[in-house]
């Protein structure tokens, strides 16, 4: 709901009243001011008139008021939409008792009877501006949060996370994709065309991220790097890795336009997880052996293959959801022995071939 200030004529203000004098002391005011009265003369009332249209601020009587009104306050409150619009008070009661209930209640201001029309004017204005800087800032905070996954976010919110906290070594899986000669194909394919396309894969894959409880570090320009922790993180990984390749297909086969082919690599091991860069910028990440062998093994994929470490296949191998197949021992740059690798597919009955190499 958008919160205009006190000075614009769609300024609308629902006061909860009967026809007492802050009622006719509330019409003088806002009339002055051009702004919109809306009236209800008990909580239901009241319920039943923010249902048909929003208001940007609410004057509720508690003694003229035919309802519970600080239980109403906590109802308005609770309405979606309305957790930052100013709720105003107005009252005889001098006993703190029930000026703290009415605070608890969620009110923002309680002006004492009888209403000076300068004083109401003065602290709805204010309370109307605090009101639209909160929406601003929310609006922000849920930009925002579309950049960051939401695994990150109880991470961030969880942990000590300015520029001094301490890295910390845990173990994870991690999960990296890429298109398959992505920039050949690019160079063939309109920027608009080629943006929604990429668009579409990511977002697909991103959604299976999210949905195996994992999160997504980064994006790689084609592919992503994704992060799953817990007690199940290979088989969410390797689930996560099966529903992309599943949604890749489907996206191929509903889209007009070619659907490009990914590689996924998976690999568990420990990381050290902390801030990066300077106090202007930080980017949470994972970094250490394991995340440069997964993207090792992504290098490995073949077109719409999923290659996995060792350390996985052991781990996974009795599952009756998944199989592994074409074992065989590579060498990896950055990695003085050999590395076993396996390719993951849906179908366990898939016959295991291991080559020694």
């Amino acid at each position: 709901m958008a919160t205009n200030s006190l000075a614009e004529p769609a300024c609308r203000v629902l006061v909860v009243s009967g026809q007492g004098e802050s009622l006719t002391t509330a019409r003088a005011v806002l009339a002055l001011g051009g702004q919109q009265m809306l009236v209800a003369p008990s909580g239901p009332a009241a319920i039943a008139l923010l249902d048909a249209q929003s208001v940007d601020a609410i004057l509720i009587d508690l003694e003229d008021c035919l309802d519970d009104c600080i239980g109403l306050c906590t109802r308005l409150r609770a309405l979606p939409g309305y957790s930052f619009t100013p709720i105003i008070i107005v009252t005889q009661a001098t006993d703190c008792d029930t000026w703290r209930r009415a605070f608890a209640a969620g009110c923002d201001d309680i002006l004492r009877k009888p209403l000076e029309p300068v004083v109401l004017r003065a602290r709805l204005d204010n309370l109307l501006r605090k009101a639209e800087s909160a929406h601003d800032l929310e609006r922000v905070r849920h930009n925002l949060s579309r950049y960051v996954s939401p695994r990150l976010q109880q991470i961030l919110q969880s942990e000590q996370t300015d520029q001094s906290a301490v890295p910390r070594e845990q173990d994870v899986c991690i999960l990296f994709s890429d298109i398959r000669d992505f920039s050949a194909k690019a160079e063939n394919m309109p920027t608009e065309e080629l943006f929604a396309m990429l668009s579409r894969q990511l977002g697909s894959q991103v959604e299976s991220v999210y949905a195996h409880g994992g999160y997504v570090d980064k994006f790689g320009g084609d592919g992503i790097m994704a992060v799953f922790d817990g007690s199940d993180m290979m088989r969410a990984a390797c689930r996560c890795a099966i529903d992309i390749m599943a949604s890749t297909r489907k996206l191929a086969a509903q889209s007009s336009t070619e659907c490009m082919p990914l590689g996924i690599g998976i690999h568990r091991g420990p990381v050290v997880a902390g801030n990066i860069g300077s106090g202007s910028h930080l980017d949470y990440t994972v970094i250490g052996k394991t995340v440069n062998l997964a993207a090792r093994l992504c290098g490995h994929a073949a077109s719409m293959d999923i290659v996995v470490s060792d350390v996985i296949q052991a781990a996974l191998h009795d599952h009756n959801e998944m199989g592994f197949r074409n074992g065989r021992r590579v060498r990896i740059r950055g990695f003085s022995d050999p590395i076993q690798l396996f390719s993951l597919t849906p179908d366990r009955s898939q016959r295991l071939t291991v080559v020694n190499g």
